[in-house]
This record gives C-alpha cells, structure tokens and sequence, in this order.
C-alpha cells in the first residue's frame, strides 16, 4: 500500500503525520506551502478540490478530512490503538476530534485571517477579540477534561494529537494560555513523545525549505 500525506507546517496536517508515525506505517509527503496559496493551485485541486490539508492519498485515492483520516489510520493499523476499542470511548474520541475541527479550529482561523468573517475596514481587531472569547471558552472545557489526568482516555490516542495541535496553535497568537494548565502539561507531555519530536523535526525542515522558495 502506498500512502502519501500532504504536509502543511504549522497546520492540523500534523496529526495525521503523528497517527502514521505512531503506527509505523510508511509514508511519503508532499509539502505544501500555503502561504504561497499552493493548495489553490490546479495540481493541489485535483488531490483535494476543497483547496486543503491535509488529504492522505491511499493507494491513488485521496482521503480528505482530518477526522476521517484518523479513523482510517486507526482501523488501518489497529495494533498502534490509536483509538479506543470500546465502542462508546471510540465514539467520544471521535467527538474530541470533531470539536478541535469543527469548534476549536475556526476559532484559530478567526485569530489568524479575521478577513475571513469580516472584510469590513478596520474589523480584524474585533473579529479576533469575539474569536478569543470563545477560544477560552473551548479550552476551559479542555482544560477541566484533563483535570489530574495524561490523557483524554486511559491511554494516548489520536484525540490528544488533534487537541495537541489545536492548543499549540493557540499558543502561536496573541492571547495568553498559560492559565489553561492542564492544557499546557498536556502540550508539553505530548512533545515527549518520540512521533511528535519527529513530527517537530521534519516540521523545521520543511520551513527551512519553503524558505529558500
């Protein structure tokens, strides 16, 4: 089976990254550099028409959705136990996940292109603050989940990654998260790992790249 993942730094293509890395699956990437639109070029559209990352293209075929790709990687390699075996803790990753992509992730996108909601002259400073607002909101639910505990289940699963980038990406904005603790302890607790130094370091790489472009 041949999988590729398309890669963007800092995005939430770092998930995927980690679930294949965790469950030693071998894999090729294709970077993509967003800041220079690519995933708006032609040849991007035609693995992922909606214009994003990331897509794990599996045999040919691309898979699209974060969540979706967690769930494949997981029943793909069931010996990594990505996910819960449990039906309803499987359900309730599912869930997490679906909340960092559906709930937590606009909010980031609201901190980082407030033209995206608002185009009127001098409204990013609004738009940013009302995405801050519910930020903290999200993240203290989070927080009050992982209240004297390392993971969000019994065991690491991909649930923590998704989480994982949603905070750190967070923390690359304005707003102070430092008060979210348990957030914080599980961002560092995750870093340990040996999947996520990888994915940092090939991270690292790839901008140094996209900055020689």
């Amino acid at each position: 089976m041949k999988l590729t993942l398309t890669f963007s730094p800092m995005a939430c293509s770092i998930v995927p990254y980690v679930a294949l890395t965790e469950a030693g699956a071998t894999f090729d990437t294709l970077p993509v550099n967003l800041s220079k639109h690519q995933h708006h070029e032609p040849s991007y559209l035609k693995i992922n028409p909606k214009g994003k990352v990331p897509a794990l293209i599996i045999d040919g075929y691309p898979l699209t959705e974060n969540t979706a790709i967690q769930i494949w990687i997981a029943n793909q390699f069931p010996q990594a136990n990505l996910l819960p075996k449990d039906p309803l803790e499987f359900v309730k990753a599912v869930s997490i996940m679906s909340w960092c992509a559906a709930g937590i992730h606009p909010k980031l996108t609201q901190q980082a292109r407030p033209e995206r909601y608002c185009d009127l002259p001098e409204s990013a400073a609004s738009v940013q603050a009302l995405g801050s607002h519910s930020l903290f909101e999200m993240l203290e639910i989070a927080d009050g989940m992982l209240a004297n505990r390392e993971w969000f289940f019994d065991h690491f699963t991909s649930a923590d990654t998704y989480f994982y980038w949603s905070f750190r990406r967070g923390t690359q904005f304005k707003p102070d998260l430092s008060h979210f603790t348990n957030c914080m302890a599980h961002m560092q607790r995750i870093e340990q790992r040996p999947s996520v130094q990888k994915m940092l370091a090939y991270e690292k790489t790839v901008i140094a790249q996209f900055n020689k472009t």
